[in-house]
């Protein structure tokens, strides 16, 4: 490969020292790409989430908390504007004060009694911004994590249309053109007679000169320039740097994997990438936007509940500007601080000072378990979700089919028909081989000294093991085995294939024979198994089936009970699966889903999810390739697999970085959980608001109507300590539900209305008897103050 330098810029890292491990469990490892990365709840990179309320996460957040009290930036929170208003107005007047003399008021108040309502409604309005800006910064964080990520990378970009060199083939997989070989021009670059590119002209360029389109080939210890599909190669890559995963995940051409994010590294092998995004737009970008919240909007759920909190402040303004109007004829007036602070008490403060961090901290709980929600409203239409389309392989199964039991054929004992399953599993490398040699370790009766020699290589004196050459799986003839050294031989594999190989042979069990295995194999197949026969040519020429192997897809352990939960809660859960009908409906049964779609198409599933739609249902699923693309875009939750195609990542409203199809049961829990935690936060608001009723209203006109004292059921000390102690409560309830809203309320897999029931009775009572107790305990306090 000829290389010219278009830009200046470093030179690549040597191979990293982690890739030299990675070649065993990456591209040439069958088993590699069934390794899924277990979820650690870790934020991507690994980033440490800080707590809620630590010193440290409130000194980082108290400078962005400061700053939010510009009034440009609070106006979009109407109802702290307000108290920001009232905090001004008060200030403004408790330096005025000296000024303007004694004034008689239906309230009595010491002494610097404005400057402490000033004060306490200035502390509300931080507080406020303290929650959301504690929100904001735990997502900084992260977001400073994925930024060192995104350092200027090398690209080597395939020059298309441009004439090539002759190449020599580095140490790396690579290739370079020497001086010599610079003037042996071979036309154009044509990726059907040269698909690697290994004859492509090269130009080292910064990834951020990248354009979607552009095709760069990236070796063996490289950082992926940026965003892209792998159009040639399969390797071994590092994507730790964005999951938090340290195990490597293999990406390979032409298929649901070959999707590469910009900043990852290969470990081994070689990739040809074509680019699909520009810079700024690529998927460390739109991650960082994301859990920074530069992009987040309001759902629409917020914007009508900001509406009706708005409505409400603007009906108990008015019901404060014509208090003293209304009174005057029969109380002298109200003092504006006693006004102000009685406004404060009466409009939803504290739901309000909440809200913002509610929602980003929903998008946060996602983040932790490695899940990109691409706007807040995915989040909450996952909480709203009641119909769960699953995928059958790697969500409700394992997706290895595992041998779970070895049955002899006819006339043939369990030890002999054991040693053939073994002997003729030690050369398949697939899982399904693999797992018939785990089995025999650990069944009662199995050979397992034979099968520890299978899987070393080595062999198992007097256990049956045979000397003769291995006969590797094929997807040409679907059989394993091996070929002795006597000259017999002996096959695994479906029962058509093995049937088959005997019948050329001319070795075709007899019609009894052939009943038998008919009926264990339909067994099988009936039960959602998958039948495998082995059967054995002797040396003498004769043959006989030996066993068939009974291969199952697992499925996942606490997955019924997860079922059986979401069925509490009205969730209808669907398992989708390419399998036949009886197979399908066999492992729907084991797993306990409500239905399944078998044999299914993505045309069948997009006209599954309209038809729930059409019937007032909300539509959650998964998805990877490109085909599933419609359904996602179509669903109200689309969640795509971080391994999957382009496409699909864009047609879904999420990402699992993870790319664990099961997550999607989790996702709806922490859906379900921002909207239980906001409704409950609002129920306790309320019911807050009407606690201090009692505290404020009595102080009021106590002085003038001495009658209003038996409405002082807290029995405050004075009309002013009574005052201030509710405004002190109002803020101080703000900063001690701060935790509650970054953490959430805790999610229970019950009914709706048990799950009302049971918040009404712990958020609204706790509501009206939480302001009872607080403010008596600042009262009791505040009355030790002179003047109070």
């Amino acid at each position: 490969m000829s290389i010219k330098t278009e830009h200046p810029i470093a030179t690549p890292p040597a191979n990293n020292p982690s890739g030299s491990g990675a070649a065993h469990g990456g591209a040439g490892d069958p088993d590699a790409s069934q390794n899924q990365p277990q979820d650690t709840g870790a934020t991507p990179s690994g980033a440490k989430t800080p707590s809620a309320l630590s010193g440290r996460a409130l000194l980082k957040a108290l400078p962005l908390a400061l700053r939010k009290l510009n009034p440009v930036a609070m106006i979009r929170r109407p109802v702290l504007f307000v108290v920001e208003l009232g905090a001004a107005l008060l200030t403004v007047l408790a330096l005025a004060e000296p000024f303007l003399g004694a004034q008689e008021t239906a309230t009595p108040t010491p002494a610097g009694f404005t400057w402490a309502i000033a004060i306490w409604l200035w502390l509300t309005v931080l507080f406020g911004s303290l929650a959301e800006a504690v929100a904001e910064g735990r997502g900084k964080a992260q977001a400073d994590t994925l930024r060192k990520t995104r350092s200027e990378t090398p690209a080597r970009v395939v020059e298309q249309g441009k004439p090539t060199t002759q190449a020599k083939p580095t140490a790396q997989g690579g290739s370079t053109a020497s001086g010599s070989d610079a003037g042996n021009r071979a036309g154009a670059w044509d990726p059907a007679s040269d698909p690697a590119a290994l004859r492509a002209t090269v130009t080292k360029r910064a990834s951020s000169a990248l354009v979607a389109g552009d095709v760069v080939v990236v070796e063996a210890g490289e950082l992926i320039p940026g965003d892209g599909d792998v159009i040639h190669g399969v390797a071994s890559v590092d994507e730790s740097a964005i999951t938090g995963e340290s195990a490597p995940v293999v990406r390979e051409s032409g298929g649901d994997r070959s999707s590469v994010t910009g900043g990852t590294r290969v470990l081994s092998d070689r990739l040809l990438v074509r680019i699909t995004s520009t810079p700024g737009q690529t998927f460390v970008d739109r991650m960082i936007a994301l859990v920074e919240g530069a992009s987040r909007r309001k759902t629409p759920n917020e914007v009508a509940l900001d509406v009706l909190l708005a409505t409400l402040t603007l009906v108990f303004l008015v019901v404060t500007l014509t208090l003293n109007p209304i009174a005057s004829a029969v109380a002298p007036p109200v003092s504006l601080a006693v006004l102000v602070a009685l406004l404060v008490c009466l409009i939803p403060t504290t739901i309000s000072a909440l809200l913002s961090a509610i929602g980003i901290a929903g998008m946060d709980r996602l983040v932790r378990r490695n899940v990109l929600a691409l706007s807040g409203r995915a989040v909450e239409a996952a909480g709203d979700v009641s119909t769960l389309l699953l995928d059958k392989t790697g969500t409700i199964t394992y997706g290895n089919r595992r041998a779970v039991a070895v049955i002899p054929a006819a006339g043939v004992d369990q030890e002999s028909a054991w040693s053939a399953a073994v002997e003729a599993s030690a050369a398949d490398t697939t899982p399904e081989g693999r797992s018939v040699l785990d089995l025999a370790r650990t069944e009662a009766g199995a050979p397992s000294a034979l099968a520890d020699a299978a899987a070393s290589g080595t062999e198992a004196s007097g256990a049956g093991a045979s000397d003769g050459t291995p006969v590797a799986f094929s997807a040409t003839t679907r059989m394993s085995g091996v070929d002795r050294a006597d000259g017999s031989s002996l096959r695994k594999g479906a029962a058509s294939a093995v049937l088959a190989w005997l019948d050329a042979a001319g070795q075709s069990p007899d019609a009894r024979t052939h009943s038998a295995l008919d009926d264990a194999v339909g067994t099988i197949a009936a039960s959602g198994g998958t039948p495998l026969v082995v059967a054995e040519l002797t040396a003498a020429g004769g043959g006989r089936v030996l066993a068939v192997i009974h291969l199952k897809d697992v499925v996942k352990e606490g997955l019924p009970e997860k079922f059986a939960q979401l069925r509490a809660m009205g969730i209808r859960t669907v398992m989708i699966t390419g399998d036949n009908q009886v197979t399908a409906r066999a492992i729907a049964a084991e797993a306990g889903v409500d239905d399944v779609l078998a044999e299914a198409t993505p045309e069948d599933k997009l006209a599954l999810i309209k038809a729930e739609q059409s019937g007032g249902r909300m539509v959650a699923m998964t998805g990877d390739g490109t085909n599933d693309a419609p359904a996602l875009a179509q669903a109200d939750v689309g969640v795509a697999m971080n391994t999957g195609t382009s496409a699909a990542k864009e047609a879904g409203n999420m990402v699992d970085l993870d790319s664990d199809p099961a997550k999607l049961i989790d996702i709806v829990a922490i859906g379900k959980q921002l909207l239980i935690t906001r409704g409950a936060l609002t129920t306790f608001s309320i019911a807050n608001d009407l606690a201090k009723y009692f505290a404020i209203v009595p102080a009021m006109f106590m002085g003038v109507f001495p009658q209003l004292a038996a409405l002082n059921v807290m029995s405050l000390s004075s009309p002013a300590s009574a005052v201030l102690s509710a405004v002190i409560f109002n803020a101080v309830v703000i900063l001690a539900l701060i935790p509650l809203s970054l953490r959430g309320v805790k999610y229970r897999a019950v009914s709706a209305s048990k799950l009302l029931g049971r918040n009404l009775l712990i958020y609204g009572l706790g509501g009206v008897v939480a302001p009872f107790v607080g403010i008596k305990l600042i009262d009791l306090l505040v009355s030790l103050i002179p003047g109070f």
